[in-house]
């Protein structure tokens, strides 16, 4: 696949920008240009790479382009970095993360990388589940997922497990769990889910019971506030190891099945592709992943 690399770095400006004409403004080109580009690209890659909708829509060919041409961004900036024509306190790196790692063991980690890469980080909160769709779009250079199949494109890396632990305060336990954790307790006591991609609860539910239960539910889409209301006995509901530890300690919170916990292993997805500020970052991740989470 032959694609120029101005036509490349159009298209990763029409996705930018939302439109060809944005794309247009920032490049200093008109949109005729910028829509002639588009159509090259079409005919070299035989197929279509953009709805041109308002805004426009990749199409999954053109997913993979645009991965191509963040990449080529990638490997011209850390050649500016080395080059020592391009400042690095201007590299700003994306990245996606899982609310409960960020709200545990990540952020210490992304600020050792800054502090030893001088770069800056955006982090794109997603769901471990899902977040292999933005590596897949481009949108980001690496992710943190539940996902062991590497992304195309990109290598999978196993940092460890994390573990997740059913939990309730005692006076919820007291009112709804008095004669034990079964289907007809777990079908009255009210979860707690972060939002509509949480399958946790429903996880452990079905290890303890081998049924179909719908508990009544709320919504808390904030890892430490999902912890908090908790810990208040709005529900029960599965909170990381790492960060309910202490409060099991102190007794504000009780495990409702001790031996039942849902470990979750994560993986370190990142582009494959030379560059030594996506490998100083996989580096500290890894580092620091070894020390927080479970190893095998």
């Amino acid at each position: 696949m032959d694609l120029p690399v101005e036509h490349l770095a159009t298209f990763a400006a029409i996705v930018d920008e939302g439109s060809f004409e944005g794309a247009a403004r920032r490049l200093h080109i008109t949109p005729s240009a910028v829509s002639q580009r588009v159509k090259n690209m079409e005919q070299r890659v035989g197929s279509v790479l953009l709805r041109r909708s308002r805004p426009i829509e990749l199409t999954p060919a053109g997913s993979t382009v645009l991965r191509v041409a963040r990449q080529l961004e990638r490997i011209t900036g850390d050649a500016a970095r080395e080059l020592g024509i391009g400042p690095a306190a201007r590299t700003v790196l994306p990245i996606v993360v899982n609310a409960d790692s960020l709200a545990t063991w990540f952020v210490p980690a992304i600020a050792r990388a800054a502090r030893e890469t001088g770069a800056y980080f955006e982090i794109v909160r997603a769901d471990e589940t899902i977040s292999t769709e933005r590596l897949r779009s481009g949108e980001v250079v690496a992710a943190l997922t539940a996902t062991r199949e590497p992304v195309a494109g990109c290598t999978s890396t196993l940092l460890g497990t994390d573990r997740y632990r059913a939990v309730a305060a005692p006076e919820f336990v007291a009112h709804f769990f008095s004669e034990g954790i079964g289907a007809e307790t777990l079908r009255a006591a009210p979860m707690i889910e972060f939002d509509r991609h949480d399958i946790f609860q429903q996880r452990f539910i079905r290890r303890i019971t081998r049924a179909k239960v719908s508990p009544p539910r709320h919504m808390v889409p904030s890892s430490h506030e999902f912890a908090l209301a908790i810990e208040l006995g709005l529900g029960w509901g599965m909170v990381p190891e790492l960060q309910c530890r202490e409060a099991l300690d102190a007794g504000r919170l009780v495990e409702l099945q001790p031996g039942a916990a849902i470990e979750l292993p994560l993986y370190w997805q990142r582009w494959n592709l030379p560059s030594p500020l996506i490998d100083q970052l996989s580096r500290v991740v890894r580092e620091e992943a070894a020390t927080a989470l479970l190893q095998q």
